[in-house]
């Protein structure tokens, strides 16, 4: 008699729920069930359609040092070979794969973007990272140069104990620069005080980056070999999917249907019943009604605080207690469509309507609470209706659920972003032509609060022999996709050698270096 392939339960179709989904079809003979509390996949990862128009919730460049995520974003959609429709306007090469679909007939499809993304501030553009040229003294000034130039000498001598995010960043760049360009982005972002976030964060996230590391890029920049390859932090290309980064996870959620697995979106875990060291099954609220699955494995992409809530009073109290304590951000995007953009293109790089070149751009302006402002033309001008003469753009603003601005009707709160980006010069109110705005919760995890305890809880979950705790949320850590797609692919290898031990799991993305490095191999 053959076999009876066995149940596996995902919590979550995001990035890592779909991507262990997938590794298990393809490398165990277990069966995933995924389980989603939205009617569609992707996470904080996917697209949002609004007339025509679509929407990257957060910015999500596709780009990895890792080679199995590398390969598995190839096997999902192909590199173009072909120039798509932007490129081919404006004359731009780009490195294509031979034999690779042309954008212009084909919609699975990995596009590659140029990278650009600025700060503003002074109403001013300055390159992110920060570089070393002269337009960046020219917009900074004499005196905050100056005044720059010797708080980085400062901290180069005299280090701080890297026992906060303000310290993490000033041992970097220097007080001046921390002031500049990181104290009131990273308040605007957390609600935080630098001070008061733990410097795992910029571990995390930056590590590798610092004000040493791009002196030193300057002066090795004209002695380094062109290899073809990515050499340095300043990554100056990364891929896209033709329609936005939901598509690859729509493209994914489909491959798990072919195979066998099973997606039940609309289906909210509300409980998992555990049983001394093993989860049992897990209650799903579905059009009203609860549901009881079960399974031999349990991978759970759920925010940790849910996870624990939903085991009700058999975890520790002292690890409810960090549980609960937990933070996390939330998230709003207001989508506008425009006909046309307030700011001056006098970059190199040639665009559609000469509007400016930035994926993102990161507002530092303090008299706004906008944060990033995304540009949808220049991420794939698939992305818009009609790219030639209108521009799609992204204000992202992070707040929790509850505040002030979350409350907001979406009516009040466009105006609201309409009136901050008229304000800095971006754009003009006549030109508005269309505006959605699109919440998110759980969006990050935050390093706050309780999370320095953070281990009791992960201590707990790992002693669990059948769950998986994988992904950004699934985690508590800021992951990008790449990571916590990784994460997943590590957790399905683990089981498939029958191993319980989750510390290669919950490594990813802790001891590596910034995500955004290149070695030459």
């Amino acid at each position: 008699m053959e076999q009876t392939k066995k149940q596996v339960i995902i919590i979550g179709a995001g990035p890592a729920g779909l991507t262990a989904a997938y590794c298990l079809l393809k490398e165990t003979d277990y069966i995933p069930v995924i389980l989603e509390a939205e009617e569609f996949v992707g996470g904080i990862s996917r697209t949002v359609v609004h007339n025509g128009n679509r929407m990257d919730i957060g910015g999500h460049r596709f780009f990895t040092k890792n080679e199995e995520v590398k390969a598995l974003w190839r096997e999902m959609m192909p590199t173009q070979g072909s120039p798509s429709w932007d490129d081919a306007l404006l004359g731009e090469e780009k490195p294509l794969e031979e034999g690779g679909p042309d954008p212009e007939k084909e919609d699975r499809v990995m596009l590659v973007r140029r990278r650009v993304s600025r700060i503003y501030y002074l109403k001013k553009f300055f390159d992110y990272p920060v570089s070393l040229k002269w337009e960046t003294f020219r917009n900074m000034g004499f005196f905050r140069t100056v005044k720059a130039g010797f708080g980085y000498l400062w901290s180069a001598i005299f280090k701080k104990k890297e026992d906060s995010l303000r310290n993490f960043y000033i041992n970097r760049f220097g007080k001046p620069l921390y002031e500049m360009f990181f104290e009131d982005y990273t308040e605007k972002v957390w609600g935080r005080d630098p001070k008061d976030i733990s410097a795992d964060w910029g571990a995390q996230r930056v590590k590798g980056l610092s004000l040493w590391k791009t002196v030193m890029n300057v002066l090795a920049k004209p002695f380094r070999k062109k290899s073809g390859k990515v050499e340095t932090s300043l990554i100056e290309q990364y891929f896209y999917p033709k329609k936005g980064p939901g598509q690859l996870y729509e493209t994914m959620e489909a491959e798990v249907v072919r195979l066998g697995g099973k997606i039940i979106k609309g289906a909210k875990v509300v409980k998992v019943n555990v049983d001394g060291n093993d989860v049992k099954s897990v209650v799903a609220i579905r059009g009203g009604n609860e549901e009881e699955y079960t399974g031999e494995q349990f991978f759970s992409t759920m925010p940790i605080k849910d996870l624990i809530s939903g085991m009700g009073d058999v975890a520790p109290a002292e690890v409810q207690r960090v549980a609960m304590g937990l933070p996390y951000r939330d998230f709003m995007t207001v989508g506008l469509l425009v006909n046309k953009l307030g700011l001056e293109n006098k970059t190199k790089f040639k665009t559609v309507g000469n509007i400016v070149p930035d994926c993102w751009i990161y507002i530092q302006e303090r008299e706004v609470k906008l944060g990033r402002l995304q540009i949808f033309n220049n991420w794939s001008p698939y992305m818009l209706k009609d790219p030639e003469h209108t521009v799609w753009v992204g204000l992202e603003y992070f707040c929790n659920e509850g505040d002030e601005q979350w409350q907001m009707s979406d009516e009040d709160f466009i105006e609201f972003a309409k009136d901050e980006l008229c304000r800095i010069g971006i754009v003009e109110r006549e030109d508005v032509l269309d505006a959605v705005r699109v919440r998110v919760k759980k969006a990050y995890p935050a390093y706050f609060d309780t999370y320095d305890e953070f281990d009791k809880v992960k201590d707990y979950l790992s002693d669990i022999k059948n769950l998986w705790c994988i992904g950004r949320n699934g985690q508590h850590k800021y992951n990008n996709m790449d990571h916590s797609m990784l994460s997943a692919i590590e957790a399905v290898r683990t089981l498939a050698r029958g191993e319980t031990d989750k510390t290669y799991v919950w490594n990813v993305n802790t001891e590596k270096e910034y995500h955004e490095e290149k070695k030459e191999a």
